[in-house]
């Protein structure tokens, strides 16, 4: 696994709007101070038709022209975008910003404006005239570059009205966060049912049976959402001072400063310096992330879909576009093997972490739809039709339990939501399919 650390430092990186502008503007001061350094040279012999030619005075004013145009286009290109944040936080919920502030196009036009600017100023500093009481000196190279970078922005221009346009649509929000939730699967449940399947183990009989009288807590010496546990120093720490430790908690959950993170078996060896590293092991931030949450993705395809449905909006077509969404990232998780919550090293149990249940990720996914979509025929009916889907995908009698659990509760809320008869029946028919799907993925568990 990737340092933990390291990830999470280029994902705050990733997710401001300095770090990649920054970087391209120490390169235009590089490319400046680059090509100034070959117009100098004597040596070189610049001689095409495409390379500027003109006095001292036309090549201040072109780039200038170019500088001062980069600084309006900049602050037009910033102030679209803060609209574009604005309108996501209303209509997609403020939990929503982060992807756009991930959106690495954004960043890179942002960056270009910037850069342009800042290497016309370098360069127009070096211009000399006849009367400036400098030998006269034209960068030609240096400018013609400044050229190419001018005719590159408007380029960018045209992208970044297109790609405003575009980060902004229901669907390819959508789409972004349901491509989070894939990969947060993939990285997360990276074992694929049927291939490798490790061997279980009966390790709860593996833990001394004195744990819960001999163990001590450790505390949390911050306060925030946990967004990620540093695993392989957790098991360090656990091999190092030959410890059991069984986390209290996980990656998306809320931790107060004084609760609980970890157990410490044996208790006697707790001191200030173990509860510093184990602290250490805990990434706490202001909000979550889906780098080891994938209830995450999840809980902002949920918001979606609420806000859509809400009378404010009454949008189905959106929050039906979230259930499909949903339903293709269940379908891939059942296919996925659950990590074991048991770590161990050289067969001696070190850490026992609290993993993720299917049912809690079908709780975070369908329960509040159904809640507040119990009066809406269309989206009573998408729920129940993603869950038949998911079932065509495992035979797994735990997970067809869960499924099972919510589409009695799609149908039990829909009676009592629904007015109009026939859309109950309608609803009831799907649930029909529902059940007979689960039925056939039971069938053929009993004749495998």
């Amino acid at each position: 696994m990737k340092n933990v650390k390291v990830s999470k430092l280029w994902d705050q990186l990733h997710s401001s709007y300095w770090f990649i502008p920054a970087v391209m503007a120490v390169g235009a001061t590089a490319l400046a101070f680059t090509m100034l350094t070959l117009d100098r040279t004597d040596k070189l012999k610049i001689d095409y038709w495409w390379v500027y030619t003109g006095g001292a005075d036309g090549a201040r004013s072109l780039l200038e022209a170019v500088a001062g145009s980069m600084v309006s286009v900049a602050a037009t290109a910033f102030s679209i975008t803060i609209v574009a944040l604005q309108l996501a936080a209303s209509n997609f919920g403020p939990r929503l910003l982060r992807n756009f502030m991930q959106d690495t196009g954004n960043q890179v036009v942002l960056g270009t404006f910037i850069s342009t600017f800042i290497y016309c100023l370098l360069v127009l500093r070096t211009i000399h005239g006849d009367g400036d009481g400098y030998s006269e000196f034209v960068p030609q190279l240096a400018v013609t570059f400044g050229i190419l970078l001018a005719i590159i922005s408007i380029g960018v221009l045209i992208y970044f009205i297109h790609h405003a346009s575009t980060i902004i649509q229901a669907s390819h929000v959508i789409q972004n966060v349901s491509a989070d939730f894939h990969s947060a699967i993939e990285r997360l449940f990276p074992q694929k049912i049927g291939h490798s399947e490790p061997e279980l183990r009966q390790t709860v009989e593996e833990i001394p049976m004195s744990f819960e009288e001999e163990a001590l807590p450790i505390r949390a010496n911050g306060t925030g959402y946990l967004q990620a546990i540093d695993d392989q120093e957790l098991m360090n720490i656990a091999c190092q001072h030959h410890l059991l430790i069984r986390l209290q908690t996980r990656p998306g959950k809320f931790v107060i400063q004084g609760s609980d993170l970890v157990l410490v078996f044996p208790g006697y060896k707790v001191n200030q310096k173990l509860t510093k590293k184990i602290n250490n092991a805990f990434i706490l931030g202001k909000e979550r992330t889906e780098q080891q949450d994938v209830e995450f993705p999840i809980n902002q395809l949920v918001e979606i879909a609420l806000r859509a449905i809400s009378p404010a909006v009454n949008d189905p077509f959106t929050a039906i576009r979230c259930i499909d969404q949903l339903s293709a990232g269940l379908c891939h998780l059942v296919q996925r093997n659950f990590p074991s919550p048991y770590r161990y090293d050289n067969n001696k149990l070190r850490v026992i972490a609290e993993g993720v249940k299917f049912k809690g990720l079908t709780d975070a996914a369908f329960n509040q739809i159904r809640q507040y979509g119990r009066s809406d025929a269309a989206v009573s009916i998408r729920l129940l039709e993603a869950i038949a889907l998911i079932a065509n995908y495992t035979n797994n009698s735990k997970y067809q339990s869960a499924l099972r659990h919510h589409a009695d509760m799609i149908l039990q809320d829909s009676r009592e939501g629904l007015s109009q008869e026939q859309d109950c029946k309608d609803v009831q028919e799907r649930y029909y399919e529902v059940i007979k799907s689960l039925d056939h993925s039971s069938t053929i568990k009993d004749w495998d």
